[in-house]
């Protein structure tokens, strides 16, 4: 026989339930940041780490400590803008820029586009090849399923529903934190390549640097983070389907909304150098350790693994960049329309039906069934990646100087304008991206 709570313990677990609300606040935020984060380490990042750990062993872990408050300062930003404004990136360089301006980033875009459409091809192979590895079929046929797959949920699902599979789908990277935990046994150098920098002056060694850059800031994450917070906020059960900025909310609403959706931006960019960490280490003290160094991509990783941690570590590492490949593309092919249609003047969202965005989906259609075409072309996926970096390296630095130019707009962001901290950050970001397209062209990375 039970008895009924007394009031004393009632009040004390209304207080327990109370005080792990705000947790689960924060938990229930994570969405377009993790997202962003995750599809930074696409299968042509996964295999640059891997590339960085079979070539230089422990020496480049260090750069995922430096790369994090470079990348979660600029999509912080990037979220802020969307927050404060309800407006995209593309909308808001419009009205900062005049006509010459307007034009410069429209082209920039515009090449963006074409570099994203290269990296969908690339990235449906790396997909095909590691359905291949697990002995599911040709590379060929999976590719060709993946873009067709991915083209239909982009185009005929639900907001919601895509969004529930990109979150569902960010996970697949905490993979490789298992990997990492089975193939790497050195932990004291680990640590030490951690927090004390090694690198040595080379021509090899810059081309890789500027490589692990260009591949965690990839100009196609800015438009993306702000189209996805912006997405969220016109999903709000509120009334209305337009994103409303901060500026019209109480001001605790305002600041709760602030909080939680930095929370998501940073909790998402830990994940993707936490997984970028892993990737380095794990490939440092397996193939570099057995001098399997010439890594090309996440697919030769994963079979290069079999023989040294086995085929269970080779086959959860194919599982990551399967997931990995499957998330980035929608997000390449999405993020650039984005950012085009919003320059252009045309209604654009994966919550609007193609109807209503005609434009928008017509690019996403073209960089996902394009990427798919080339696929199947027999083309060489490692010189369209190479292609992509040089194209990424230089639009980087002008696309940071507009993300910024939009950020310290106080007739646009108001008090949300940037302070003093994501000012320094920004802008050093911006300066660290200029010297490495310079340094990809110095090095010689530019040729195919």
């Amino acid at each position: 026989m039970t008895t009924a709570p007394t009031s004393h313990e009632s009040s004390r677990r209304r207080r327990r339930k109370n005080s792990s609300a705000p947790w689960r606040r924060y938990l229930r935020a994570l969405g377009p940041g993790l997202v962003t984060g995750a599809s930074d380490d696409d299968p042509s990042g996964i295999a640059t780490y891997a590339q960085a750990g079979a070539s230089h062993g422990f020496t480049l872990l260090w750069t995922a400590l430096l790369t994090f408050p470079l990348m979660a300062a600029v999509q912080e930003i990037c979220d802020r803008t969307a927050l404060a404004t309800g407006t995209g990136l593309g909308e808001l360089a419009a009205k900062r820029f005049g006509r010459l301006g307007r034009s410069i980033v429209t082209v920039l875009i515009v090449v963006l586009v074409v570099a994203n459409t290269l990296n969908v091809a690339a990235d449906l192979v790396a997909v095909g090849s590691g359905m291949h590895l697990l002995h599911a079929g040709p590379t060929w046929l999976w590719a060709l399923l993946a873009g067709i797959a991915i083209t239909t949920l982009l185009v005929a699902g639900s907001f919601s529903r895509i969004a529930a599979v990109f979150k569902t789908l960010s996970f697949s990277l905490l993979v490789y934190l298992v990997v990492v935990v089975i193939a790497t046994h050195h932990w004291g150098e680990v640590l030490r390549h951690t927090v004390v920098p090694d690198f040595t002056f080379n021509r090899a060694s810059l081309a890789l640097l500027v490589a692990i850059l260009g591949t965690t800031i990839s100009p196609y994450l800015f438009f993306w983070q702000s189209a996805q917070r912006l997405e969220e906020m016109r999903a709000l059960p509120d009334g209305t389907d337009q994103a409303r900025p901060l500026k019209t909310k109480g001001d605790r609403e305002a600041v709760l909304k602030e909080r939680t959706s930095r929370f998501d931006v940073f909790g998402g960019m830990a994940l993707s150098n936490v997984v970028m960490f892993a990737i380095i280490a794990t490939a440092a003290d397996t193939l570099h350790a057995h001098h399997e160094d010439n890594i090309q991509s996440a697919a030769q990783a994963a079979k290069s693994l079999t023989p040294i941690a086995g085929h269970f570590a080779s086959t959860i590492f194919a599982l990551g960049f399967i997931g990995s490949g499957c998330l980035a593309i929608p997000v390449l092919a999405a993020s650039g329309s984005v950012g085009l249609s919003g320059m252009l003047g045309k209604d654009w969202g994966l919550s609007l039906s193609p109807r209503k965005a005609p434009f928008f989906y017509g690019v996403v259609a073209l960089g996902t069934l394009g990427g798919t075409a080339l696929s199947l072309l027999s083309v060489n996926p490692i010189k369209l990646l190479v292609f992509v970096a040089v194209v990424n390296g230089v639009t980087a630095a002008p696309l940071l100087f507009v993300v910024m130019r939009i950020s310290s707009s106080r007739s646009l962001m108001g008090s949300y304008v940037n302070g003093h901290l994501a000012t320094t950050l920004g802008w050093a970001t911006a300066a660290v991206m200029a010297l490495a397209a310079v340094a990809l062209f110095a090095t010689g990375g530019v040729s195919f």
